[in-house]
């Protein structure tokens, strides 16, 4: 991604806009695709858990062609939730980056260690760059957040919870992380480059919960964000990852969802103005 050359608007390529299957918990990952058609998304990231069809690369392929969704990214199974799916940290890597290669993406989003995975964690950004080369994925690293214990932060993370300043190739960048680590996303986003891969759009209020909100209804900037990617020559995939968990009437998780969209796209297809331009 430049950090210096404007392009006009005609010359811009189209900036995909994808739906997680995290969007759509506690439905499955096949719902995911329905919702994504139905909406008129360009794809879908799959999260991999203990769902039998996320982990299954030719059910994913089905899904994909029944729905007519590409499928833009993997989201590997590196969450605490997750911990007991496809074993050891660095074969969760590796089975996740075969199954990207295998629906036909080449993006793999991971967690940073946890700081109990130590001998994980020691060669991690190695690691991954050598794995990333050997099966040619970008895997992108997502930032995280700080966990607090009683008012104090607690050291989760190895090597740290901030990709900024790590010697990762790739990184993913999330906004309600960013909200609860109290982080800027714009400034952030601005400073990462063409390290920047993967976005996950949401916003967080910055209450230390991660909260996964519809975008623009916290503190992120995120129209700004999407503006400046969008400005940057951005070669990524944007994706909604926001939690609609709380949906309770019908269709109301559609609407959010649909309200993501429409952001995702406004913004995108929006030059920079007044005190964020280049």
């Amino acid at each position: 991604m430049s950090t210096d050359v404007e392009h006009s608007e005609e010359d811009r390529p189209r900036i995909p806009v994808a739906l997680s299957s995290a969007s759509v918990y506690p439905l499955s990952v096949h719902d995911a695709f329905s919702v994504a058609q139905d909406l008129g998304y360009d794809g879908v990231e799959v999260m991999v858990t203990n769902n039998a069809t996320s982990q299954n690369p030719d059910a994913l392929i089905q899904l994909s062609h029944r729905y007519d969704q590409q499928i833009v990214s993997i989201h590997a199974p590196t969450l605490l939730l997750t911990q007991q799916v496809w074993g050891p940290a660095w074969n969760k890597i590796e089975m996740s980056c075969q199954m990207a290669r295998e629906v036909g993406c080449n993006t793999v989003v991971v967690h940073p260690p946890f700081r109990w995975q130590s001998n994980y964690a020691e060669n991690f950004a190695a690691g991954v760059r050598e794995i990333a080369a050997m099966y040619q994925v970008h895997i992108a690293v997502e930032n995280m957040y700080p966990w607090r214990v009683r008012g104090r932060e607690a050291l989760a993370y190895l090597p740290h919870w901030d990709p900024m300043g790590q010697d990762y190739d790739d990184v993913t960048w999330d906004f309600s992380h960013a909200a609860t680590a109290g982080a800027n996303s714009l400034e952030a986003i601005r400073a990462l480059g063409s390290k920047l891969r993967h976005v996950h759009l949401t916003d967080g209020s910055g209450s230390g919960k991660d909260e996964h909100l519809i975008p623009g209804y916290g503190t992120q900037h995120c129209a700004e964000a999407l503006q400046y990617l969008a400005s940057n020559g951005f070669e990524g995939t944007v994706v909604a990852e926001i939690s609609t968990r709380k949906a309770k009437a019908a269709g109301e998780r559609e609407e959010w969802l649909a309200e993501t969209l429409r952001f995702a796209r406004q913004h995108l297809g929006a030059p920079l103005v007044g005190a964020f331009e280049i």
